[in-house]
């Protein structure tokens, strides 16, 4: 039997995540030919960390009303957007979107503490499922904002976002509101 590629082409045999405590929720080893399971990750609470993190890419990118239910546009998105990943790169785009993942999730949150009256917020640590689902959501919003009104392709906005908050870089909108989130955390402490 042969090995199932990612739209034919990109291989799962990638490096396990540098940080151990988003292995159990950046779903890799479950490979598919395309990011379409029709699975039911939402039945169950925590099941969704069970969905192969380019489907979640995939789900992600149907938001704003008007996107709501295009999965396929979205999976014809995703597969430009590697494509683009992998010329810019030279490497594997599985690889690089995990990095991006592993890098755009803040590690601090800050959050409401006390009752009507008397709240203020307080600093807290954020778990690796809600970092690799801010994440996944900071990626496609700053690229969704980019493409808004754009001569570029919303292919070529998700590539250079996935490429940007792989390589840590300032230009990243994704790495920008987890600065701003893990800043806003450092003074609540």
């Amino acid at each position: 039997m042969s090995e199932i590629l990612l739209f034919d082409k990109w291989s799962f045999d990638i490096p396990e995540p540098e940080d151990k405590s988003l292995r159990d929720y950046i779903m890799i080893n479950k490979p598919q030919y395309i990011p379409h399971s029709a699975g039911r990750y939402n039945v169950k609470r925590f099941r969704k960390a069970q969905c192969p993190i380019v489907e979640r890419l995939t789900n992600a990118l149907m938001m704003h009303g008007r996107n709501t239910g295009k999965k396929l546009l979205a999976v014809k998105i995703v597969k430009h957007t590697f494509e683009i990943i992998y010329l810019l790169t030279g490497r594997n785009p599985l690889a690089v979107f995990v990095d991006a993942v592993q890098n755009g999730g803040p590690r601090e949150d800050s959050t409401r503490v006390g009752s009507a009256g008397t709240a203020r917020r307080q600093a807290v640590d954020v778990s690796p499922m809600r970092r690799v689902n801010q994440a996944i959501y900071l990626i496609c919003a700053g690229a969704r904002s980019s493409a808004f009104r754009s001569i570029r392709t919303i292919s070529e906005c998700l590539a250079d976002e996935i490429i940007h908050c792989a390589e840590d870089s300032p230009n990243s909108s994704c790495l920008k509101k987890k600065l701003e989130i893990e800043r806003t955390a450092v003074s609540c402490r």
